[in-house]
């Protein structure tokens, strides 16, 4: 089921960084995320749910801004 607060997110399993983008466009990076915990958002019925219960404010992360893009080329 799509989610009504995340767009969308991809998760780096050699670093266990999961990125995710919100509806509102702005996006963050979360550190140190477990495989099994980025696999279960992915199956989650309410994402936002499991996203605000498992994830936000559990995992150090920043956000990712437009400079950031730039750095990283």
């Amino acid at each position: 089921m799509p989610s009504t607060v995340i767009r969308r997110f991809v998760y780096d399993e050699s670093e266990q960084q999961l990125w995710v983008e919100f509806v509102t466009g702005r996006r963050y990076v979360y550190q140190a995320v477990p495989e099994s915990v980025a696999s279960t958002l992915g199956s989650a019925f309410a994402k936002g749910v499991y996203f605000n219960t498992r994830i936000r404010d559990r995992f150090p992360h920043r956000e990712v801004t437009h400079e950031d893009e730039a750095t990283e080329s």
